[in-house]
């Protein structure tokens, strides 16, 4: 199975090298921000991909220097009673960008793909009626002018299990390990099979799949942000000048005296 073996893979990237090149695509993907608000692009970042594959830091690396009013991430719930009997890609439209705007999506309408397949939670004419309409859903989206973008981030088996392990260990991670990911471990030649019948349906010359390996995370987020930024023909927009005006004097204002006021408790300076 592909995603079990693992030889010949590169050595774990460094640190320096990682954040000296991280950095340097951020700066990249500021410019791309602002060629998105200045162009009224509008562009969809789809991740998907094995659960503790990476794509929650990877999305965090993309959006760590980005304006939240610009690029927006959309990670949906589980759907409501009434959303369970609207049209299936109903909910997503919702959460499409305006003009000016990015959005990430940390997992997407591939849900019905994937757990809800490997999970029962649809039924099988559910199933492959989602199969038949994502292409032409895809290709509606394109038409419309979305830049849309899909990657799929793929994790080995053992690494997936040593990461689940340390979420179990780290009371700081331990809110990621729900009882639905603990199921994919004992379900991971389902979910490959799932995984293996969605590329063969939605791998669209249109609208591909990018796959990342993950099983070492800093390489994964560098070569996926810079992957991302070779496919958009952004470029540098010129910055408009801002010049800070000089403070103006005084007119006799008074300060109200703190104890009017309530503060918040100096806790730093017990770590002194």
């Amino acid at each position: 199975m592909a995603e079990q073996q693992r030889a010949g893979q590169p050595e774990k990237l460094a640190r320096r090298p990682y954040e000296r090149e991280l950095l340097r695509l951020q700066q990249e993907l500021v410019k791309l921000q602002e060629w998105v608000r200045v162009e009224g692009a509008r562009l969809v970042v789809v991740f998907e991909g094995r659960d503790a594959a990476g794509k929650g830091g990877a999305i965090q690396r993309v959006t760590e220097y980005l304006n939240p009013r610009i690029a927006r991430v959309a990670a949906l719930p589980t759907p409501t009673e009434r959303q369970k009997t609207q049209w299936y890609f109903q909910r997503y439209v919702e959460h499409l960008p305006a003009a000016g705007e990015i959005v990430l999506f940390d997992r997407s309408w591939y849900n019905r793909a994937g757990v809800e397949r490997v999970m029962g939670f649809c039924s099988d004419e559910e199933y492959w009626q989602f199969l038949h309409q994502c292409p032409t859903f895809e290709r509606m989206l394109i038409e419309s002018g979305i830049l849309l973008r899909k990657y799929w981030f793929s994790v080995s088996d053992t690494e997936q299990e040593r990461r689940f392990r340390d979420r179990l260990e780290d009371p700081m991670k331990r809110w990621k390990l729900s009882p639905m990911d603990v199921e994919s471990i004992t379900r991971w030649e389902d979910y490959s099979r799932a995984k293996d019948e969605m590329f063969l349906h939605t791998d669209i010359p249109d609208s591909p799949w990018h796959v990342v390996e993950s099983d070492d995370k800093r390489r994964a987020r560098i070569n996926m942000i810079a992957h991302l930024l070779s496919t958009v023909p952004y470029r540098e927009v010129k910055a408009p000048q801002v010049k800070l005006p000089p403070r103006p004097a005084s007119r006799g204002y008074q300060r109200p005296p703190r104890d009017l006021q309530k503060y918040v408790p100096d806790h730093a300076a017990g770590l002194e």
